[in-house]
């Protein structure tokens, strides 16, 4: 008769039975999404459009949100005012990072 140790019972099953559910779970979702991890695609009307849909008051005309391809520079000149002025407004602000969505100060 074989005996197993009260502690392989008690933290040796539960590890191994985690790890197993965890292996099945690495290795059929790929399967699930066509072999890719599945990208969620939002269009540049869908963003301005979500405020609308959600009932959220918009931000006053004095802040802009940044579009793709947006760059200090293309939204200094759409709004009549220079990179510098800009950077004084949003203090906080990367001008390498802009990401869509991502509100800006222009007056």
């Amino acid at each position: 008769m074989v005996t197993i140790p009260w502690w392989f019972v008690r933290y040796g099953f539960p590890a191994l039975a985690l790890a197993a559910v965890t292996m099945v779970v690495l290795l059929a979702r790929p399967a699930l999404h066509g072999g890719e991890a599945a990208q969620p695609t939002v269009t540049a009307q869908q963003v301005e459009e979500a405020p609308k849909k959600a009932g959220v008051k918009l931000a006053p005309a004095s802040t802009y949100a940044v579009r793709s391809g947006d760059t200090l520079a293309s939204i200094a000149e759409k709004f009549g005012t220079t990179v510098d002025r800009l950077m004084e407004l949003n203090p906080g602000v990367d001008p390498t990072a802009l990401t869509v969505g991502m509100p800006i100060r222009v007056d």
